[in-house]
């Protein structure tokens, strides 16, 4: 079996880890920083050259690519799934996790339940928005943002109105949304491969944060998921069409809200706080799904000619 995959930092503890569990099977791993890509596109024809060489098309891939990178990243997975390679998550679906809004708005369209939020254009007043978001305390995210930078939360209507109007002003484009008090800055990580949880953790803030991300300061430790948090958080992998993934929740009063799913989930947190091999499961994923290249019968190679990089 050959995988690559598809990272711009081999040193990182999630490829690492990555590498490491296919080896530990016998397999071909190699990391490719998919900026020193190239594709090739001729009639009939798709090749994929790195460093200035051909690549020879492996079994399966596993993205791992950067947010501020999406596109390009995006286009060579595109280019490797059309030459028929597996690919962990697929190039549609890590467009749809990295757009802020475009993924809340499948996760609704398929009944998961989220904080209220309001998306709206700096023609829109201030106080219409925060209005719409049913007032004060609220939680103002950049749509570009990762990693909690990027995210205030604001307590009074005079601070929301000039947050407001300072992001408008600048043309940037904001989600706001309602702030839940009572997850007291924690938040859930549960990690799910191939339609199964494989692992959760629970990310508490640091004193003062209400921001859960461990590089934010945060801490994480093992959680036994109950049976809600469990449907919702394969509902919303399911929602977004990715085989491996981290779903974000916050738990409230009303039961587990999604915050986001993430297509290129860190794999250091959740392995070290509960113990679990999570690369070790998403190679089974791979090995459920991929037959070897080299264990198929000889036959000319057609393109595949379907909506894949629609």
């Amino acid at each position: 079996m050959r995988v690559y995959i598809l990272s711009r930092n081999p040193e990182l503890y999630s490829t690492k880890r990555l590498v490491e569990a296919g080896e530990q099977r016998g397999w071909e791993m190699r990391v490719i920083d998919y900026l020193r890509c190239s594709i090739e596109i001729m009639k009939g024809q798709l090749h994929i050259s790195y460093n200035g060489e051909d690549l020879p098309a492996p079994d399966a891939i596993i993205p791992r690519i950067g947010a501020s990178r999406t596109f390009y990243g995006t286009a060579m997975v595109r280019h490797f799934e059309m030459m028929e390679t597996f690919s962990v998550a697929g190039n549609l679906a890590i467009a749809r996790s990295r757009d802020k809004l475009r993924s809340l708005q499948i996760l609704s369209k398929h009944g998961v339940d989220m904080p209220k939020t309001v998306f709206a254009s700096n023609k829109s007043t201030a106080k219409d928005v925060i209005a719409l978001s049913g007032g004060t305390p609220l939680v103002l995210k950049i749509l570009e943002g990762t990693q909690g930078v990027g995210v205030v939360l604001v307590d009074t209507q005079k601070a929301a109105k000039s947050v407001l109007d300072a992001f408008y002003g600048m043309d940037v484009n904001l989600l706001v949304q309602e702030y839940i008090e009572e997850a007291g800055g924690a938040d859930i990580r549960v990690l799910v491969v191939g339609g199964e949880v494989v692992g959760a953790m629970k990310r508490q803030g640091a004193e003062g944060d209400f921001r859960s991300n461990l590089h934010q300061g945060g801490s994480a430790s093992a959680h036994k998921l109950s049976r809600k948090e469990k449907a919702t958080a394969l509902a919303a992998a399911k929602a977004m069409g990715l085989g491996v993934c981290g779903v974000d929740m916050i738990p409230s009063a009303r039961g587990p809200l999604v915050m986001e799913v993430n297509s290129s989930p860190g794999l250091e947190g959740i392995e070290r706080s509960t113990n679990i091999d999570i690369a070790g499961k998403i190679m089974d994923y791979i090995q459920k799904n991929v037959t070897p290249k080299s264990a198929e019968p000889t036959k000319k190679r057609k393109l595949k000619r379907d909506s894949i990089g629609a």
